[in-house]
């Protein structure tokens, strides 16, 4: 008798798993469990575990889908391709040396870095390092360095997003370690169209990795772009950016060629460390598997949001058909 209750236990835990195959179940960080049924083939509806995310076809100006696209959520250290366009249109010598100070500590979050005060470094090697391996330290000696020192860059850096018509964006460090930084992914959209026009912006967020002297150590140090898609060869990147806080979730977005077309891809408030990543190969799948056919309205839902999040919560989905 005891043996066939251990095989009844048995069969039913198999067939509870195989009845979950399919679903993306995790713990999201504002507490909420999340079951979200996920094509990964690419040949049905598109669905992403990222709270909010936008696809857009530049090449013909074309809104692939949305997904609360017009939420306002803190963005982290997307805030850095603001930060690089800021500095690059102020047309600062690249090669001038800059020293990390204690300044540029991060005390808020006291997050680590491998920038040890005292490490000096030319202001192009801080740019790719704010930019390919998302170095707050590298971030901040950038915004005091700039004329008028980090109240002025960050004047600048909003000063910029309304020049790109940023209407739902604001800026208040130049690290994305302030959760007051936000902007929607609509916004966003605008701010990596902008940013790919730089040519050392493109370079620095698609580097795979470089070696830098850092004070303290006898050996130069390997940092490496904090995107592991760069490294993946089947994927044409133009421009990439991640982006992490406890208030914004995980964050991507990147400027793609998929099917010989520029995508521009945004994921905000992806939860665990995979959810991202597992949404921007679903969403290059389904290109793929989609390309020119036209777009169709298939839905619009408002879906629940974390307590303090914007009261605009209208989701658009937009797919391919």
């Amino acid at each position: 008798m005891r043996m066939r209750w251990i095989l009844a236990g048995t069969v039913l835990a198999m067939s509870m798993t195989i009845a979950d195959y399919g679903y993306a179940s995790s713990t999201h960080h504002h507490g909420k469990k999340h079951h979200a049924r996920v094509s990964d083939d690419g040949m049905g509806p598109l669905k992403v575990g990222s709270s909010a995310a936008l696809v857009f076809d530049e090449q013909d100006a074309k809104l692939l889908y949305a997904k609360n696209s017009t939420v306002t959520s803190p963005i982290a250290s997307i805030t850095k391709l603001m930060t690089a366009m800021v500095v690059l249109d102020a047309q600062l010598p690249m090669d001038e040396n800059i020293a990390v100070e204690d300044a540029d500590v991060d005390t808020l979050r006291n997050s680590s870095s491998r920038l040890a005060v005292g490490t000096v470094l030319s202001r192009g090697e801080m740019l790719r390092l704010a930019l390919m391996s998302s170095e707050n330290r590298a971030a901040a000696a950038l915004a005091r360095t700039y004329p008028g020192s980090t109240p002025a860059f960050v004047a600048a850096m909003n000063a910029k997003a309304a020049a790109l018509d940023m209407k739902q964006s604001h800026f208040v460090d130049s690290t994305g370690l302030h959760s007051e930084n936000v902007s929607t992914a609509e916004d966003l959209v605008k701010m990596v169209k902008a940013g790919a026009g730089y040519d050392r912006i493109r370079e620095f967020t698609t580097t795979a990795s470089h070696d830098v002297e850092v004070a303290g150590h006898r050996r130069s140090v390997e940092f490496r772009n904090t995107n592991v898609l760069v490294r993946n060869k089947q994927w044409d990147i133009g421009l990439s950016k991640t982006g992490f806080i406890n208030e914004a979730g995980r964050c991507l977005v990147m400027q793609v060629k998929i099917a010989s077309r520029s995508v521009i891809i945004v994921l905000l408030d992806s939860f665990g460390k995979y959810t991202r990543i597992s949404d921007a190969t679903r969403i290059k799948k389904w290109v793929e598997n989609n390309r020119g056919l036209r777009l169709a309205r298939v839905a619009t839902i408002s879906p629940q949001r974390p307590a303090g999040s914007s009261t605009n919560t209208n989701t658009n989905l937009l797919a391919l058909r």
